[in-house]
């Protein structure tokens, strides 16, 4: 049995794919969200929960609106519900 992924992983997931997808180093959007290198690594890895204002810092600093952010989570929420019956959100 699949374990489910909660908001915090997915949250993370799509921070570091967007990052890749630009290129930037982990140093470079850390910079420019004004948060530690290591913090944001925890967070790419769903390793840590953001508030919201961290979360903004970030987005921001990847170009990315929340709608933006949120709506992908959603898609991938609903495509890893398919087949399971239902979807289900995990709390962070």
């Amino acid at each position: 049995m699949r374990r489910e992924v909660g908001l915090r992983e997915l949250i993370g997931e799509i921070l570091r794919e967007e990052r890749h997808r630009q290129e930037r180093t982990l140093a470079d959007v850390a910079e420019a969200a004004a948060v530690s290198l290591q913090y944001l690594s925890e967070v790419e890895r769903g390793r840590k929960d953001v508030s919201s204002e961290l979360l903004g810092a970030m987005h921001e600093a990847l170009g990315l609106d929340l709608a933006d952010v949120l709506e992908r989570a959603t898609r991938r929420l609903h495509v890893r519900s398919q087949g399971r019956g239902g979807l289900r959100m995990l709390a962070a």
